[in-house]
């Protein structure tokens, strides 16, 4: 039995269609987008687009809620675009879903997350923006000839025990991990493509236990494969190529079965690590480098020269059979937006790792949705998820002072991501570095929201508003990294603009120059093509006062 939906049609919404329609229906969807979240629970129906394979589009951006929320029952999808806001795309809880040919898009939130013994069956799906790709948590199914690719996170996600078959399946240009698997989750990843991620390929922790097999894990910025303490699995030829050494890092007392492809390379990679990192004096002085090159903040570059100071000074000590204090790596930045503390925290991660300190450096950049959860417990499982995940390296809380705010709310949780932290940055201070940062009076609030706050951090490094001259260079670099140039006497009108700019708490620093300039290459476009001929390379790469001027009108 079918019950169509067309624009114009039979129903006003798909809501009213998905109402009426009875179990075992297919609901047909006209070419269109459909500005509404379709919610289904214990139903047995198909939603299909009438037309090509993303000829319809449900569209919930601005909903509170994902664009389609599966509740038990057994539902199939097929050839729909489905976007959501701050919520997943789709999600399963419980039941059996099935999506083909869909295209799944998210903002802060996963492609698809399915949950609570839900099953899933995935084929030719594509997931091409959002937090996550896939998250299997207590679920299974099957996911085949998939794509996800530029999510700002991992790539796929298997915990709580999940076992998903994840097969020819495409993992690209991931912000973090390609895969990845802990909390006993114990996928099969068969013959799939893992490349371009910020960080390793597949990282297993937390007891999971993966079957990887014919794969190919390559360009990874991190190693191809991580496997932490006590965990096991299966790694059968496979190839990794062109990652970070070694290509399989595993734990000394993990224990999975690893067999590389015999045609690879990077076979004598595989490697146990030992924990002890080895210093690399050329890297610090490089990581030096790059910190003395941005521009301003001379009184942060002197505190992080300090810093590492300490550092050298402490392991000398520690050579020579002196006693060497515990030391705390975990930070304050405080000050307005716009300031360069991300790229600081980014250089200090990396120059912990090259003095020895830290494993690996990574940077995990966190804010308060991603610690704070919606009911008891639930926050002190994210927090210590998203710790545990930056292990190694340097975990950066960005606005951290929110975390101190109510906001009015009966139950706020920020508290109990607060004193979750307390701990974990205690019993961890050797193992990762903590850095939170915000405007300095909210800061101050922020530390008095648990008594022994204050004490886990080494220093606060305050991050000062840039001068106009400042301004101006930073503008100028910026300009030139994109193939632009300032005409004379354009330099001195931006800096009058500059020094007009009030510094109030919206004042963006480094991205009123960005603003700015983008305003200034609108503007250029404009002027070129009233040209009335073609533009010459000088025209192209040239920003003159009359770009300034229609940019800031």
């Amino acid at each position: 039995m079918a019950t169509t939906l067309a624009v114009p049609g039979a129903y006003p919404t798909i809501a009213d269609a998905l109402e009426v329609a009875p179990d075992g229906a297919v609901i047909s969807l006209a070419p269109g987008t459909y500005a509404e979240r379709l919610q289904v629970a214990g139903r047995r129906l198909t939603v299909r687009a009438a037309g090509e394979a993303g000829s319809a589009v449900i569209e919930a951006t601005a909903l509170d809620g994902p664009a389609l929320a599966v509740v038990s029952g057994e539902v199939t999808v097929e050839g729909v675009v489905f976007t959501s806001g701050d919520y997943p795309a789709v999600t399963a809880t419980g039941g059996r879903l099935r999506l083909r040919r869909c295209e799944l898009s998210a903002g802060y939130g996963a492609g698809l997350q399915a949950s609570d013994g839900a099953t899933v069956e995935a084929s030719e799906v594509r997931v091409l923006r959002g937090q996550h790709g896939l998250v299997f948590s207590d679920a299974g199914g099957t996911v085949e000839s998939c794509e996800v690719r530029g999510v700002t996170d991992d790539g796929i996600i298997v915990r709580l025990g999940a076992d998903p078959v994840v097969r020819s399946t495409t993992v690209a240009d991931c912000g973090h991990r390609g895969v990845y698997v802990y909390q006993s989750g114990r996928p099969t990843i068969e013959r799939c493509d893992i490349s371009g991620t910020g960080d390793a390929g597949i990282v297993v922790a937390n007891g999971g236990a993966p079957t990887i097999v014919e794969s190919w894990i390559h360009d990874t910025r991190g190693v191809g494969i991580a496997f932490g303490p006590g965990c096991g699995g299966v790694v059968d030829r496979c190839r990794v190529e062109a990652t970070a050494a070694p290509g399989v890092d595993v734990d000394p007392t993990a224990n999975p079965a690893v067999t590389l492809d015999e045609g690879a390379a990077p076979k004598a990679g595989v490697g146990v690590t030992d924990g002890a990192a080895d210093r690399n004096e050329a890297e610090v002085e490089q990581l030096l480098a790059e910190l003395d090159s941005m521009i301003g903040l001379a009184g942060v570059k002197a505190e992080v020269r300090a810093l590492i100071d300490e550092i050298q000074v402490n392991e000398w000590r520690r050579g020579a059979g002196l006693s060497v204090g515990a030391a705390s790596h975990h930070l304050i930045f405080t000050g307005a937006p716009g300031t360069g503390k991300t790229t600081v925290a980014r250089i200090y991660g990396k120059l912990l790792k090259a003095l020895g300190v830290l494993p690996n450096g990574q940077f995990r950049e966190v804010s308060r949705r991603d610690l704070v959860g919606q009911y008891i417990g639930h926050t002190a499982e994210k927090t210590t998820s998203v710790f545990e995940d930056a292990m190694g390296g340097v975990l950066f809380i960005d606005e951290a002072y929110t975390l101190a705010r109510a906001g009015g709310a009966a139950a706020d949780f920020g508290q109990e991501a607060i004193d979750t932290l307390v701990k974990l940055m205690e019993d961890h201070r050797d193992q990762v570095a903590v850095i939170v940062a915000g405007y300095t009076r909210e800061m101050s609030d922020f530390l008095d929201a648990n008594s022994g706050l204050a004490s886990r951090f080494a220093k606060t490094l305050e991050f000062e508003n840039y001068g106009p001259d400042e301004l101006v260079m930073i503008a100028d670099r910026i300009a030139r990294n994109d193939d632009y140039i300032f005409a004379p006497g354009l330099s001195d009108a931006l800096h009058e603009y500059f020094s007009q700019l009030e510094r109030d708490r919206n004042f963006g620093n480094a991205r009123e120059a960005r603003k700015l300039l983008e305003g200034m290459r609108k503007a250029q476009s404009g002027r070129l093509r009233a040209l009335g001929r073609m533009p010459s390379r000088e025209d192209l790469c040239a920003f003159v006062l009359d770009d300034l001027l229609t940019a800031i009108r």
